[in-house]
């Protein structure tokens, strides 16, 4: 790994540096430096591990539900693999003129959603239009985000520091459930909360925040792929990683556009509404929390061309066999944790995903990781958001009309990630964009916001 490290730079016409931030975390990399081959192979490796387990998870819940074989199955986790690869690419570097650029141009990783398993299923089974209805309703709904991503800019207006603070510091919370969900092994998983994966995620724990805090400026970056790697290599001898599963993986795997077919029928679009509307609301969300953490502020503009790579890359996806895509908000926790802030990494990990991609057996070898070992590094990633976001609310006056905004979108987003069934009974559209937490919470700040008259 290179010697040269540089604080972030004002190398870009589009970003700049927050000014405030004199106490601010010192960057490794920032978003325009470029580290060496090496350090940027390694960095972009890292950012895939940590997105792994939520990139396959969603093929294989589609899978299910729609009842695919294995060869099948197979197909669309690499499918998923392929897109996320592709989009990261094009939301971390930016493609396009200005006024239909593609892209925020910063460091993000892409992947498929949770939030259209629900839609998914309905149309899949309960309205009978099996995959091709399912992957042509999402291209459909697609046409809905990028058209809606032109109207962001001029809502940004109702994005003060008081709701972006309170949104970044949510996201943070919010994710802490799936953390420990992978300290105890796994949803579903038969020795969850077995005491001996709580040891496994402790070690993983300790091993990262050790690199992290003591490691050189050489070593510290990779403080999380480290611990990871160090992990699985433990938990190979005590018989925790089966890999059966990757002597039946295939050796390579192409794409084909429409492998299983496509039904452009306008009611398998309309269930999918609400999740592209929550959809956009947590990429606005995340937009600001890597602006934040990287120590760059977006322009209003920005932010809606990250919109617009959403909508651009859940089109792609269903053309290609996989859903549609969102930002990982998970991966925006590596970025102060290792210091590294630079879109060149991101850039990596989405080649490194479409390489993937072409070799099941490689992706089989990561998604056979013990969960624990994930979860220890995940406690930090995500704690690591939520203080980004206290930082950020750190800077702004914490007067009553503030504090009420604060209190409540925190309040009702925790609550509704924590128990969602309270909210699950909410009809149609409603019950769409008070399906997480994070959404539910942005809501909230947005409405206070409007509502709740600025004190003289």
């Amino acid at each position: 790994m290179e010697e040269k490290m540089q604080h972030p730079a004002v190398g870009s016409r589009r970003v700049g540096h927050l000014k405030e931030q004199d106490d601010s975390l010192t960057l490794n990399y920032g978003i325009d430096d470029t580290p060496d081959f090496v350090t940027t192979v390694v960095l972009g490796f890292q950012n895939v591990l940590t997105a792994f387990g939520g990139l396959v998870a969603v093929p294989l819940v589609i899978a299910g539900i729609a009842g695919f074989g294995v060869t099948d199955t197979a197909y669309m986790i690499s499918a998923a693999l392929l897109v996320s690869g592709i989009v990261s690419i094009i939301q971390s570097k930016g493609f396009g003129p200005k006024k239909f650029r593609v892209g925020a141009g910063i460091p993000t990783i892409m992947g498929t959603d949770f939030g259209f398993v629900g839609p998914a299923n309905a149309v899949i089974n309960t309205m009978g239009g099996g995959i091709a209805g399912y992957l042509g309703g999402t291209m459909m709904g697609a046409l809905l985000e990028i058209g809606l991503s032109f109207f962001v800019k001029p809502l940004m207006k109702f994005f003060p520091p008081v709701v972006t603070g309170s949104v970044i510091a949510l996201m943070g919370m919010t994710l802490m459930p799936v953390a420990f969900e992978w300290v105890g092994g796994g949803v579903g998983a038969a020795n969850f909360g077995d005491p001996f994966n709580l040891i496994i995620a402790s070690f993983v724990f300790l091993i990262v925040l050790g690199i992290n805090h003591y490691g050189s400026k050489r070593i510290a970056p990779a403080a999380v792929l480290l611990g990871i790697v160090i992990g699985y290599l433990v938990c190979i001898p005590l018989g925790m990683v089966d890999f059966s599963q990757v002597a039946q993986a295939q050796w390579f795997a192409f794409p084909q556009l429409f492998k299983f077919g496509i039904n452009f029928d306008l009611k398998f679009a309309i269930p999918f509404v609400a999740g592209y509307l929550v959809t956009i609301i947590e990429t606005v969300g995340v937009m600001q929390t890597i602006g934040e953490v990287t120590q760059t502020k977006l322009s209003d503009e920005d932010i809606a061309n990250g919109v617009r790579a959403d909508g651009v890359g859940s089109f792609i996806g269903p053309a290609l066999g996989s859903g549609p895509v969102a930002t990982f908000s998970q991966n925006a926790g590596l970025i102060p944790l290792t210091r590294n802030a630079s879109r060149s990494v991101a850039i990596a990990a989405g080649v490194i995903l479409m390489l993937m991609s072409f070799f099941p057996k490689f992706a089989t070898l990561v998604s056979i990781m013990p969960m624990p070992v994930l979860g220890g590094a995940g406690i930090l990633m995500f704690g690591t958001v939520a203080g980004a976001g206290i930082k950020s609310l750190s800077r702004v006056k914490m007067n009553n009309r503030n504090l009420l905004i604060v209190s409540s979108a925190i309040g009702v987003g925790l609550g509704v990630a924590f128990r969602p069934e309270v909210v699950a009974g909410l009809p149609g559209i409603l019950g769409g964009l008070f399906s997480s937490g994070i959404s539910a919470g942005t809501i909230v700040a947005l409405v206070l916001n409007i509502l709740l008259k600025e004190e003289k």
